[in-house]
Parts: C-alpha cells; structure tokens; sequence
C-alpha cells in the first residue's frame, strides 16, 4: 500500500469532500473507513445556502440537485421561519437531500482524482513526529497495516478514534433533550402523511408530536420528542411501539408504522475541541464539534470545514505556502463552530416546556417578524453571514464571502462561481485596476486573473479558492496585494516571505457579515 500525503479518517461528506479538494490540487490522500460499506442511513437532509455555494464553485452542485428529493424555500430557527431572500445568494433555499447521497456524489468524484476509499479499515494507533504521522490500521483481514502520511485529517465523527487516541479533551455541555430520529415506513390508506416536505412544526410542547418528511423510495423521516422520550436513556433501545405512539399522535390512528430502517436517539449536547490542530493531526467537521441538529447546519458546518481546510493543505503540500498557513483554518473555522453551537444551544432553550420559555419563544416569534432580525438569524443559520478577520488594509469586501456574480469579461459574460471550479484563486480587476494584473504574473499557476468590465466593489479584488475575499483594494494599493498574494498563495521562490508569521501569531475570529 503506498503512502500518501495526507490520511483522511472518515469517509462521511465532510471527509470526502476534503479528499475531492486535495485531489483536486494534486495531493495524494487515502480515505480510511471503518464500515465495509455506507450505511444506507439518510442522516443529515440538509443543505443550506453557502453549502450550495460551496458546491456551486467546484461544479457540484448541478449533480446533486439532480439527486434532490426538494428544494425548501425557506429556514427555521427552532421551528420559526426565516427568509433567505433577503440575502444576496443565487441560492435562497435549503436543499433537501439524504446525506447518503451527498457522500455517493463525491465519492464517484474520487475515482478520475485517483483517490481511494479504503473501507473496513479501523485506526488502532497513531505516532507523529515534526515530518509525519503515522496511522496503524486493523484491516479487514484482521491484520495490522501501517500507513504515513505528512499530516492527518480527522474527520470520524462525535466519537472520533483519533480525538481518543490522542487524548483529546471534548469540553461542552451535556444535553438536556432527547428525541428520536428514524427512517420509517408507513401504511397511509387515508393520505393523511404530507407529500411533499414542509418546515418543520416544532413546539415546546410535551405531547410526543413530531415531524414527518418523505426522503424518497417510501421511506419517511420522523423526527419527535416528548414525556416519554424524556423518561428514557440515551441508550434505551427504541421499539416499534414507541415510535408507532408517536407516530398516530402525529398524523392521526389512521397512519400505522410498518417498519423501522433506521433509528436512533440523540440529545441537544453542545461540544467542541479547544484546538483544530495537534502537529500532524487536524479534526473537522463532528470530529471537531458536535450540537443538536436545530436549524440543519451540522452536515453544512462540516463541509465548509473541509473547503476551508483542503486548498491550505494543497498549498502547504506542494511547496507553495509556509506550514503556518495551516493554523488559520483553526483561526477561521473555530469561532464558526462556536457560534453554531450557541445558536443551537438557544434553539433548544425555545423547545424547552416552562412557562419561562414559552414567553420567550413568543418574544423571539414577534421579533423574527421584523425583516432585519430575521435576516440576521436567517445569516447565521445559513452561514451566508461568515466574515473572516483576515490581515489587511480594512475593506468591506475583506473576509465576505464574493458574490456570485455575472462578470463582464473580454471573453464574454461569466459568473464568479464558474471562474473557481478548478480550485485555484481569482484576481478580479476593474478597468481602473489594469496594473495589478502585472503584479498576479508571479503567482500566474496558482491564481487566474479575470479583467473585468463592470463594478466589483474595489479596482481588485483577491478571491481565494473557497470563494472568500482575501484582499481587495485601489489603485496604489500594489504593496497590499504582494503581501496578500504571499499569504494566500504562497511565496515565489525568488520573494521572501510576507506577513503569515504575524497573521497566525493573532488568530482570526469569524464575525457576521
């Protein structure tokens, strides 16, 4: 087996979609699974806004609509509605869409990336040094392989091997509901179950009512929390006539359940690594943070995770950028993860049944009603609000994410998105702004420059490959952009190194937008 460059543990979205990125870069990687096989759980069914960006700006996105059970033309905030319209995004809905299929979609990415998926493979042991690390492995044969690598993504989940191995600490807040999620079929001779997926009805109620969505072939998603549920461990084993209560509570004794394909309990728990990086090893996506599903945005959270991360490891890789480069992905991704988890955190205080509470969901209903509250939490939960701190002269555009927008170019009309499928920055420049293009020569391989005729905010703007803004500016600004370009992209042989020392020396927070 040969060795790559980097080992990625965990074969769920968020770790295939880091395999897709390096492979993208030329990186060799492995992805390493425990299971033989997926699942066939639907999991996570959601993808938010900036997740269809995401996806949008690798050519992703037109595939997997393609597998969408729906589009959902709006969010919730712990079961009150918000509205994405009011922000600028060609994307102003949720996605819904079993997580299985999102990870088929990149797995079949793989293959042409002559990336592997190695599956029946378990992590038992790991070694680092200040040039590698080393993953011992329990094949499916039963035997004991070693594989290196110089640098380790861990990206295994809320209970992740490698967190253990490395003695991680997981600090957080235990949860304080427990509900049941599970992938049932149904008989429904009176069509009382809904056809289509509505947002979903949550209210802090103790009656054991829940949520019922069709995820495709005749499976339903159900979703419900009650008394009962509260009466119970974690580890209770879930029966055909618990869910069969809840079930003809919610849809009415008309509706009878007729099986289970799946099914389990979690709780609205709040955690998170202090750091994202330990040496050789990172984590990402649960293996990093876990929370309640409240609002859809942890499959959302894990994916970003993985594009922030993939072309800073591409870059480090590959000669082109110092090693410290890699430490702003804690720098930007952490204070994200934080946030979800408070907004969660909060979701579930409105669930909660107390008189309390009920005036307090009642209070956040009215002002949810107020279009510019709304768009703020509608910016939070779909993460079309995530502002990077980054180093610079301070610009409106630094740190939003770019615009999609439709460019006027010499080689006709384009949008942004289309200009970052292949993985590579994006200097954007006016017509007032023809001398930077000079400047981007040195860094013509790893950043493609696109003249545009038209207003894009500044004379040139810097779009990293994740699609956010790394530098914008004005004429006479050249010295600004050198030391971004050395950032970003890394340093020409012949220059010498800009400010990524002082940058990872004050790390980033994400703010809203």
């Amino acid at each position: 087996m040969k060795n790559p460059e980097v080992i990625i543990v965990g074969a769920g979205p968020t770790g295939l979609l880091l395999a897709v990125e390096l492979g993208l870069a030329g990186v060799r990687a492995v992805v390493v699974e425990r299971l033989k096989q997926r699942s066939g759980q639907s999991k996570a069914l959601g993808i938010q806004p900036r997740s269809a960006e995401v996806l949008d700006m690798r050519g992703l996105l037109d595939p997997l609509m393609d597998r969408a059970i729906q589009l959902v033309p709006a969010g919730h905030f712990a079961g009150l509605r918000l509205d994405f319209t009011a922000w600028d995004t060609r994307h102003p809905y949720m996605i819904g869409i079993p997580q299985g299929r999102v990870e088929a979609l990149l797995e079949d990415r793989l293959g042409p990336l002559g990336i592997e998926v190695l599956r029946g493979y378990e992590v038992t042991a790991l070694t680092q040094d200040g040039d590698s690390v080393e993953a011992t492995l329990h094949d499916p044969a039963g035997d004991d392989v070693r594989l290196k690598g110089r640098y380790l993504v861990a990206c295994d989940g809320g209970r992740s091997t490698v967190r253990e191995l490395l003695g991680i600490g997981f600090p957080g807040l235990d949860g304080r509901l427990l509900s049941v999620v599970a992938d049932i079929t149904l008989a429904d001779p009176d069509g009382a179950v809904p056809e289509t997926w509505n947002l979903p009805v949550m209210t802090p109620d103790r009656t054991g009512k829940g949520y019922l969505a069709p995820i495709g072939d005749g499976v339903h998603r159900f979703l419900f929390y009650g008394a009962e549920q509260q009466q119970l461990s974690r580890d209770t084993p879930i029966t055909e006539e618990e869910v069969g209560r809840a079930l003809r509570h919610t849809a009415g004794p008309g509706v009878e359940l007729t099986g289970i394909r799946w099914a389990s309990r979690f709780t609205d728990a709040s955690r998170q690594v202090e750091r994202y990086r330990h040496g050789r090893v990172l984590l990402a996506g649960d293996a990093a943070h876990i929370h309640s599903p409240m609002g859809g945005q942890g499959l959302n959270l894990g994916l970003q995770d993985a594009f922030n991360l993939g072309w800073k490891l591409a870059a480090v890789i590959d000669g082109r950028a110092q090693d410290g480069l890699i430490d702003t992905y804690h720098a930007e991704r952490h204070p994200v993860a934080a946030r979800v988890l408070a907004n969660t955190r909060a979701q579930a205080v409105l669930l909660v049944h107390d008189e309390e509470n009920l005036a307090l969901r009642d209070i956040v209903s009215d002002l949810l009603r107020v279009p510019e509250a709304n768009r703020l939490i509608a910016g939070m939960i779909s993460g079309l609000d995530i502002r990077y701190e980054l180093p610079g002269r301070p610009h409106t555009l630094l740190g939003r994410r770019m615009p999609d927008l439709d460019l006027e170019t010499s080689d006709g009309r384009v949008r942004v998105g289309r200009l970052l499928h292949e993985g590579r920055g994006l200097l954007l420049t006016s017509a007032d702004g023809a001398e930077f293009a000079t400047i981007v020569d040195a860094w013509s391989g790893r950043v493609r420059h696109v003249g545009v005729h038209g207003e894009l905010g500044a004379d040139a703007v810097l779009v990293r490959p994740d699609g956010y803004v790394g530098w914008a500016g004005e004429v006479g600004d050249s010295t600004d952009l050198v030391a971004a370009l050395n950032l970003w992209a890394g340093v020409p042989a012949s220059r010498d190194v800009g400010t990524i020392d002082a940058f990872c020396g004050n790390p980033s927070t994400a703010s809203t937008a």
